[in-house]
């Protein structure tokens, strides 16, 4: 799977781009802070899942002199070539012009010609992002380690983006009812649509996060191991806001298939018991006006050697980990679509110390389409140099490459 053209119009720092990637080298992006590199990196990243991950909000996405033009937009296309074939995606950001309030960008999607959903575009172009703020992996907040599973996840399990985006719509709702129903404007008859569609969304996300945190385990465990010489074992903890049980009576049985990443329950056991748990604690939800339990407060911590890395670990504990995690990421995900996904690296190989960054370079995938950017392109050994294209950029421009 590559990116064998891209072309961007009006995108971050980029009025105008039309650049062809090249086969079967990594492309080191060098320059200054604030000259396009990241902004190429995010492009790449659009392309293949329609959002950001730096901004939610699509209007940054614009190039600032396009705001002056009479219909703001931005446009992204991509020829891509997997094993599926050819495809030609197209992203467009229009501005939906309304009242200051009101006016919004609308996103258009274009596959090989045709109108097509976000949603058609799982599956098509994988990506795995590495960026120093990755960290926030082990050090962050429960939501930053939430988003790391929704948008792997995401990329290429349709059932689970669908479930995602219903939950994401439907809470907020259900959140406005349970405030209503406290100040005595709505009755608590009014929760069972919303929590029927909470529920069936809310289970088919605890079940794919397990059996995905599950495999993603192994993996991650394998390479931690080769970066610590095998002295310190990752293990992934997923806390989910309720346990539910095989039996569904809320004890665990570690005879049974459970929920702790070594069993598993399927969407359909989970339901019920969702369902039942919002029942049981209504009483507290209605009077704080929130919804208390679902994937929305699941936590998923980072062990090493039983002890939480986000608790006790070092720096350079945490940012081994996080490489375990990349990389395992990648391994999982090569093995969902049955070929390397795109692989970005953005400022990642100068967090590195000497040995890490040596490590890291020389299991780059040769089959995986890899970007790397950096202010420095001394940093990288010579051996990788001579392998790999380096592209100078320049305030939205490519200089040379």
């Amino acid at each position: 799977m590559r990116v064998e053209h891209l072309s961007l119009t009006n995108f971050r720092n980029y009025a105008r781009l039309e650049v062809s990637l090249p086969v079967g080298q990594p492309i080191v992006l060098v320059g200054e802070n604030a000259q396009g590199k990241t902004s190429l990196l995010e492009a790449l990243y659009y392309l293949a899942t329609a959002r950001s991950p730096h901004t939610t909000s699509d209007r940054q996405l614009i190039h600032w002199r396009a705001e002056d033009e009479p219909i703001p937009f931005a446009r992204l296309a991509g020829e891509v070539q997997s094993k599926a074939g050819f495809l030609r995606v197209e992203l467009t950001l229009v501005l939906e012009r309304g009242t200051e309030a009101t006016a919004r960008f609308k996103k258009v999607v274009k596959i090989n010609g045709a109108d097509k959903r976000v949603m058609d575009l799982v599956g098509l172009l994988a990506v795995v992002l590495f960026l120093p703020q990755d960290l926030t992996l082990v050090e962050g907040a429960p939501s930053d380690r939430r988003r790391f599973i929704d948008n792997t996840l995401a990329q290429v399990d349709r059932a689970y983006l669908n479930a995602l985006n219903t939950y994401e719509r439907i809470l907020p709702q259900r959140n406005a009812l349970l405030r209503r129903i406290g100040e005595k404007h709505a009755s608590p008859d009014e929760l069972g649509y919303w929590d029927a569609q909470l529920v069936e969304a809310g289970s088919v996300l605890i079940a794919g996060r397990q059996q995905f945190l599950r495999d993603l385990e192994v993996e991650a465990q394998q390479v931690h191991l080769d970066l610590t010489g095998k002295r310190e074992l990752l293990t992934l903890s997923y806390q989910p806001s309720f346990m539910p049980t095989v039996e569904g009576d809320g004890q665990l049985s570690f005879n049974t298939i459970g929920l702790d990443l070594h069993r598993e329950l399927d969407a359909a056991t989970i339901a019920p018991q969702f369902a039942a748990r919002l029942t049981e604690q209504l009483r507290e939800q209605i009077e704080r006006g929130v919804t208390l339990f679902g994937p929305h407060r699941d936590e998923l911590r980072l062990m090493l050697n039983g002890r939480d890395a986000g608790l006790y670990g070092s720096r350079g504990q945490a940012r081994t980990a996080v490489m375990a995690l990349k990389l395992a990421e990648l391994a999982w995900l090569t093995r969902q679509i049955a070929e390397p996904p795109l692989l970005l690296l953005d400022e990642v190989i100068a967090e590195l110390d000497s040995s890490r960054r040596a490590w890291l370079l020389e299991r780059l995938p040769a089959t995986a389409q890899t970007l790397l950017t950096t202010t420095e392109l001394d940093i990288f050994p010579p051996a990788f140099r001579d392998r790999a294209a380096v592209w100078h950029i320049n305030d939205g421009q490519i200089v040379n490459g």
